[in-house]
């Protein structure tokens, strides 16, 4: 599913490196330096990841950055940042699939399933929702990660030169396999998923292989949706709500017309979500000349611009469901809404990169509260 993301696998070690699938990933054309690093891998040398004039231009210089000497292996694990350096292979390969951001598309399956009105709290069906979860999150969204690793790999050399991949910590093969194993590992499911349901049509693979689709083009070149603040957000919001929602509405049910328009207005709130998580990385955007919305407007400008997507997106689905009768659940989403606008005001607008975990560790909890308010709507 893409940037919804869907994908379960473990990955290859270093050893099947010799597996070289079609999509091939941009190499430097020189040779990189041969100095090795103190885990005896050759360093990744910076490679633009668009060929644009700014970009070819931009010769930002690396800032004296390192990790906290007292990082985190909790925050390691999770792939957030005040991790723990580590030399661990496997350690490594979790970290670059960030599986803090699985639990949004586990959530987005949830609510489909819930939307649906046909999940049953049988064995069987826990089981095919579970399975849905690995695709969309660990598999599909760990691929997506990676991949958005990898072609970032020039921008975390400035943000966060630790990283694995522009620190070497890992090598060019075994990110290139792991890429690979995850996407295919997702796709599988997605295949599984529609064989398991009895579905004429393979809705869940097609899904599954838009949403990978969407995952690749919003990373890397030619079109690269993040360069554009608006579409790549945009992109983004739709990967994390829509795609895992109707995943797993279509798993259980049928995918309507309404459901479509509803989530896909849902994805607005998604592309504000998605803005917060730019302000860390203006200094590398506005180096390399990507058009964050951060960068486009500045930060202030772009604070408000977030929280009124969160803010008026689900204002509007609030006043949708109680336009046809929902009155409850319009009250529920209604009462959900305002807890995060306090924390807004509280961290968020103050100072959004010095209050980013603490922000969406308050706010988002009700946010995707609100998500499943609007599943069990339009359930009934």
């Amino acid at each position: 599913m893409a940037a919804a993301h869907l994908l379960a696998a473990s990955t290859s070690s270093s050893s099947t490196a010799a597996f070289r699938p079609p999509l091939r990933l941009r190499s430097p054309t020189h040779p990189p330096h041969l100095r090795l690093n103190r885990n005896g891998r050759r360093p990744f040398p910076v490679v633009r990841a668009a060929e644009t004039d700014a970009t070819k231009d931009a010769k930002p210089k690396v800032p004296g950055k390192a990790p906290a000497p007292d990082g985190s292996s909790f925050n390691q694990l999770l792939g957030i940042k005040g991790a723990k350096q580590e030399t661990d292979i496997w350690k490594i390969r979790l970290q670059l699939t960030k599986p803090v951001t699985w639990p949004p598309l586990v959530w987005g399956v949830l609510c489909g399933a819930a939307a649906s009105g046909n999940f049953h709290w049988t064995v069987e069906d826990v089981a095919k929702s579970i399975v849905c979860m690995i695709m969309s999150g660990p598999c599909l969204t760990g691929y997506t990660q990676t991949i958005n690793d990898w072609y970032d790999r020039d921008i975390d050399a400035i943000n966060e030169p630790y990283r694995p991949i522009p620190s070497g910590a890992i090598s060019e093969n075994d990110v290139i396999t792991q890429i690979w194993v995850l996407l295919l590992a997702g796709l599988g499911l997605g295949a599984l998923l529609d064989v398991w349901a009895g579905h004429d049509f393979p809705i869940v693979f097609y899904l599954a292989v838009g949403g990978s689709l969407l995952s690749y083009i919003y990373s890397a070149p030619p079109l690269k949706l993040k360069q554009n603040g608006w579409i790549g957000n945009f992109a983004l919001g739709a990967s994390y709500i829509s795609l895992p929602w109707w995943a797993g509405q279509a798993l259980f049910g049928t995918l309507t017309p309404d459901i479509v328009v509803l989530t896909t207005l849902y994805s607005i709130a998604g592309l504000g979500i998605a803005i917060v998580n730019d302000f860390k990385s203006i200094e590398g955007d506005r180096a390399l000349g990507l058009q964050s919305l951060p960068v486009a407007f500045g930060m202030e400008t772009a604070k408000w611009i977030c929280v009124g997507a969160i803010d008026i997106t689900q204002l509007s689905v609030a006043g949708y469901l109680l336009s046809t009768g929902k009155l409850y659940y319009a009250l529920a989403l209604l009462g959900l809404t305002i807890p995060q606008v306090v924390f807004q005001f509280q961290y968020f607008l103050k100072d959004p990169v010095k209050y980013d975990v603490k922000y969406q560790a308050s706010a988002q909890p009700f946010f995707v509260l609100g998500l499943l308010v609007t599943a069990l709507a339009t359930s009934h």
